[in-house]
């Protein structure tokens, strides 16, 4: 059975998840990931821009496809080396910012305070919820 996730991460870093075909979440931590099967889909939302900056963004940034079973771990630097995962994602989709949609969203309860559902950084969401963010985001 087909899962929908949601993926919290600077937009910077999805953009770099994009160019090289991957997901990465929670700081690199592969729990999360070994969470989803091939198949599922994740929509990407980002807080802000940049990791190191502090322009908000508060947007859905991308929507892909996990296309295989394996999480693996990748360095990045002699001391960082965070667990990945191998996606497609959706070309030529356009930001949603959450507040376009937030009134609609069931995984979100309490309205007021729609961010702190976010922080957990990666979560499950119904498949009416991730219908509803890819057809806005494919618009």
């Amino acid at each position: 059975m087909t899962k929908y996730w949601v993926g919290v991460a600077s937009y910077d870093h999805i953009q770099k998840g994009m160019d090289g075909n991957f997901c990465q979440v929670c700081h690199g931590k592969s729990i999360p990931l070994k969470r989803m099967k091939k198949g599922d889909w994740m929509v990407y939302y980002s807080p802000k821009v940049a990791f190191s900056g502090k322009e908000p963004l508060r947007a859905f940034t991308a929507i892909g496809e996990v296309v295989d079973e394996e999480v693996y771990p990748f360095q990045m630097t002699p001391d960082f080396i965070p667990f990945r995962r191998n996606m497609v994602f959706l070309p030529n989709t356009s930001f949603l910012p959450i507040k376009e949609v937030l009134e609609e969203l069931s995984f979100i309860t309490d309205k007021s305070k729609y961010g702190y559902q976010f922080r957990f950084g990666h979560f499950e969401i119904p498949q009416e919820d991730f219908l509803l963010i890819h057809r806005e985001m494919m618009n």
